[in-house]
C-alpha cells in the first residue's frame, strides 16, 4: 500500500491487531466474517430508504442489500486480525460485486454506509489483485467526484446533515484516491459547511429545524468521521473554526450537557419537517420522547479520537449506558495508537 493510499484504516504495526485477536470482540467479528465466506453478494444498482416509512418495498430491498456491508467490513477486519486471504479474497469479491452493479445516485442519506466499504477496501488493500485494486478505487474516485461536483453546485439540503453526508463520503473516497485535488476540494467544502450549518453558540442548523438532538449527533458523527480521516493523514480540521468562532468542537462542547444528562431534551416537537411526524405516528422508534444520550456514544468516541480532551466523557457515557460502539469506530479506537489510553 502507499504511504497515503487510505482513507481511515492506514498500515499499522501488526502487534496492534494481534493483541486483540484473542478478545471476545475479535471472535464476534469473526463470525460476522464467516458468514460473508458461505453467501452471495447483495449488490443491487440503487440504494433508497430516505424518506420512506418501514415496510414499503424499495426501503426493505435496500435494507436487505445493505445486510452484506457489516458483513464485507467484519471480513476486512478478520484478515487484519487472522492474516488469513481467504478473508481478503471474500471481502475483494464482494467490493468488486458492488463496484460493478451499484450506480451513484448521489443521495448521501441513501448511500452514507458505503463508508464502511471504502474502510473496508484499506483494510484488504495490500492482497487485493492489481485489477481488483484499479476498479475499485476507480469506483471510489466516482464517489468523491461526484459529490464534490454536487456541493460546487445548488444541492438540497445544503445546510444540513445531508452535506455532512456528502462531506464524510467525498472526504474518504478523496483520501483513498490520494488525489490532492480532491482532498483540497473535499477541505474546502468541509470549511464552508461547517461555517453555513454550526452557529456561533456552537448549536448546530439542524437542531433548530428538527427540535431534535437526534439529528445534532445525525449532523456531527459524519462531519467528524470526514474529520477524522482528515486527522489520520495528519490535518486537524477538527478544530477549524469558521468567522463566528465555531467549529465542529464546539458542536461538541454544546452536546456535552445533553450527554451527560445535565440537561434534557424533548425530541421533535417542533420540527418543521412533517416527515419527522410522520414517523412518529407510525411508532418509529426515537422520533418522539426524551432523548437517550445512548445516542451519542459513537459521537463522543470520535470526538475522543479527534480531542483527548474528551476521552473522559466518552468512557463515563459508554460505561453507563453500555451502548456498543460501531463496529469500525470500535476497532480504530483499539489499533490507533492515539487512541491509547482513551
Amino acid at each position: 500500500m502507499a504511504a497515503e493510499r487510505f482513507a481511515m484504516f492506514g498500515p499499522v504495526a501488526p502487534d496492534a491487531w494481534s493483541q486483540h485477536a484473542q478478545s471476545a470482540e475479535a471472535a464476534a467479528v469473526l463470525e460476522r466474517a464467516r458468514l460473508g465466506l458461505d453467501r452471495s453478494p447483495g449488490a443491487i444498482p440503487v440504494i433508497h430508504t430516505e424518506g420512506t416509512l418501514p415496510g414499503r418495498g424499495i426501503r426493505e430491498i435496500s435494507s436487505r442489500a445493505r445486510e452484506d456491508f457489516p458483513i464485507i467490513l467484519s471480513m476486512a477486519l478478520a484478515y487484519r486480525l487472522t492474516g488469513d486471504r481467504v478473508y481478503a479474497e471474500r471481502t475483494q469479491h464482494y467490493l468488486l460485486a458492488w463496484a460493478g452493479t451499484y450506480r451513484w445516485s448521489f443521495n448521501p442519506i441513501d448511500e452514507t454506509g458505503f463508508d464502511t466499504l471504502i474502510m473496508a477496501t484499506d483494510l484488504v488493500d495490500e492482497a487485493l489483485s492489481a485489477e481488483a485494486r484499479t476498479i475499485i478505487d476507480a469506483f471510489w474516485r466516482r464517489l468523491s467526484t461526484g459529490y464534490l461536483t454536487e456541493m460546487d453546485g445548488a444541492p438540497i439540503n445544503a445546510t444540513t446533515n445531508w452535506q455532512s453526508h456528502r462531506i464524510k463520503l467525498a472526504t474518504l473516497s478523496a483520501f483513498r484516491t490520494d488525489d490532492p485535488e480532491l482532498i483540497s476540494r473535499a477541505r474546502d467544502a468541509y470549511r464552508r459547511h461547517v461555517t453555513a450549518n454550526i452557529l456561533p453558540d456552537g448549536s448546530v442548523h439542524d437542531f433548530h429545524e428538527r427540535d431534535a438532538i437526534h439529528y445534532v449527533t445525525y449532523n456531527l458523527d459524519p462531519l467528524m468521521t470526514a474529520a477524522l480521516a482528515a486527522h489520520r493523514h495528519g490535518e486537524d480540521w477538527f478544530s477549524w473554526r469558521n468567522a463566528s468562532g465555531s467549529g465542529a468542537k464546539d458542536a461538541v462542547d454544546w452536546l456535552l450537557p445533553y450527554a451527560s444528562g445535565e440537561r434534557s431534551h424533548e425530541e421533535f416537537v417542533n420540527s418543521r419537517i412533517k416527515f419527522d411526524a410522520d414517523r412518529a405516528r407510525v411508532g418509529q422508534p426515537g422520533y418522539a420522547g426524551t432523548w437517550d444520550p445512548a445516542g451519542a456514544v459513537n459521537t463522543l468516541r470520535l470526538a475522543s479520537l479527534l480531542s483527548p480532551e474528551f476521552c473522559g466523557p466518552a468512557n463515563v457515557l459508554q460505561e453507563a449506558t453500555q451502548r456498543p460502539l460501531a463496529l469500525w469506530i470500535d476497532w480504530l479506537r483499539r489499533t490507533s495508537p492515539s487512541a491509547v489510553g482513551c
